[in-house]
């Protein structure tokens, strides 16, 4: 597959974006050839349909992209990545596409192009586009590759990308841009004070880790944790076979703060970056945590485990309070968390937990412009209550099932140690086939972040 654009050549085929109710106006401008063609085959400009325009030889002369209407251009996103996907091999320009959509079609035009090919051949969209002028090629070949670092390892499942595998994934990255990259694995967690993260991991095939990883020398500090439990078979607590078939993607968190990472890393933001990442399998075994367990987490809270199911906050508390010690300037940690986000935004939406003022602004600004949409939901300091039970400090599962994904945040915050933070609590995944979004993995909220991060850190 190619997440690249072409290079400009002679043989490049012209593709007109047109949208519904212009047609009329585009073929005025045309010979009656073309007129007689196009009206004959019933080609109107609806969204995601296209016109093949035969020349004197029978080759494609021109190609003929809908842009339907407005309306319907507002309810989904990289619509020109429909056409790229019908259009037949070959190299195309784009003609008549408004201003303020190319780097949003370009990008999904590349993204047109991935396939998860690793177990069965499955090629991508062959059409390949010369970028429009005035877009940021570069830029957007780095995004789209760092998209499909991030649909791949979402893709993989557990028995190919557990633990080891993710690490070796944290290591290839590492080696790629020259950051340092740390790991401690098994047993040296419970000597290091990382009891929790080894908690959740203990009962697995493989060693839980931590995956620290450092790039950077100037600028401010920023922190990406990303939540990395490879498989989540629920603990003790087993999932339902209806709930756990998916679970090879609870490591999503990881995947996209290591596909955001190489963005950072690739266009060489002026910042002092740190990834980590824990990553274990939430399995089943003798030594496997249990409900009403008490356990003592790096910060030195305490934590009541009311559901052996409730893992991800507990793997990432450890690796926050970690983060915290380092005094960043901005730490935002991303993990498939809660279903009861899914409940409250579905799965197309990275809803998110912030306080701070300009990382808010700078992030809904950058959202709408990049279209990768996230949507705020509060810190609501009156249930604090509810993740507390009594015996111990907190609750990893509070009873009830209202709020479960602000519980969950607060929860993360207790241990961020009044650092700036934010938390994604993603999907990643894509349950229903869209242009440029094939069924599958899928990052969430990486592209916002990228295009926030100059403002809100004031790079």
């Amino acid at each position: 597959m190619s997440l690249t654009f072409a290079t400009a050549g002679p043989s490049a085929i012209p593709c007109h974006v047109i949208a519904s109710g212009d047609l009329d106006d585009w073929l005025a401008g045309q010979d009656s050839a073309v007129q007689i063609w196009v009206r004959n085959t019933g080609f109107t400009g609806a969204l995601g349909s296209i016109c093949l325009v035969p020349g004197p030889d029978g080759a494609i002369a021109m190609a003929l992209a809908g842009y339907g209407t407005e309306e319907m251009r507002s309810r989904g996103r990289f619509h020109l990545a429909a056409a790229a996907a019908a259009l037949p091999e070959g190299t195309y320009t784009l003609a008549g596409l408004p201003e303020d959509r190319a780097e949003e079609e370009a990008l999904g035009w590349l993204l047109a192009g991935y396939a998860f090919d690793r177990y069965r051949a499955q090629p991508g969209a062959s059409a390949r586009l010369i970028a429009p002028e005035g877009v940021d090629a570069d830029r957007l070949e780095v995004i789209a590759a760092a998209e499909a670092l991030i649909r791949d390892l979402i893709n993989t499942p557990a028995s190919d990308m557990g633990p080891d595998a993710l690490e070796g994934a944290c290591r290839d990255l590492a080696e790629g841009h020259g950051a340092q990259i740390s790991v401690i694995t098994g047993a040296a967690l419970l000597q290091k004070n990382f009891p929790m993260i080894h908690a959740v991991g203990r009962s697995a095939a493989e060693e839980p880790r931590l995956v620290d990883m450092r790039w950077g020398k100037a600028g401010p500090k920023l922190t990406l944790v990303g939540k990395g439990v490879c498989f989540d078979s629920g603990g003790l607590n087993l999932k339902p076979d209806t709930s756990m078939g998916l679970m090879k993607k609870d490591m999503g968190g990881a995947a996209t703060v290591l596909g955001l990472a190489h963005m950072i890393m690739s266009l060489n933001l002026p910042v002092q970056l740190r990834v980590l990442i824990p990553a274990v399998e939430n399995a089943i075994s003798a030594g496997a945590m249990r409900p009403s367990d008490i356990l003592t987490a790096r910060n030195g809270l305490t934590v009541e485990v009311n559901n052996t199911d409730a893992e991800g906050r507990l793997v990432l508390a450890d690796a926050l309070s970690f983060g915290a010690e380092d005094a960043p300037d901005l730490m935002i940690s991303m993990a498939t968390l809660t279903g009861a986000a899914r409940v409250a935004v579905g799965p197309d939406i990275a809803p998110y937990f912030a306080d701070d003022t300009a990382l808010v602004t700078a992030l809904e600004e950058a959202a709408l412009r990049v279209a990768d949409p996230v949507w705020r939901l509060p810190f609501h300091a009156p249930y604090e209550a509810m993740i507390e039970p009594g015996i111990a400090d907190l609750d990893n599962a509070p009873k009830g099932g209202f709020a479960g994904c602000i519980t969950a945040a607060l929860f993360l915050r207790r241990f961020t140690d009044g650092t700036r933070y934010a938390h994604f609590d993603v999907y990643g995944w894509n349950p229903t086939a869209a242009p440029a979004r094939p069924k599958g993995g899928v990052g969430m909220a990486a592209r916002a972040l990228l295009e926030a991060f100059p403002k809100a850190l004031g790079l």
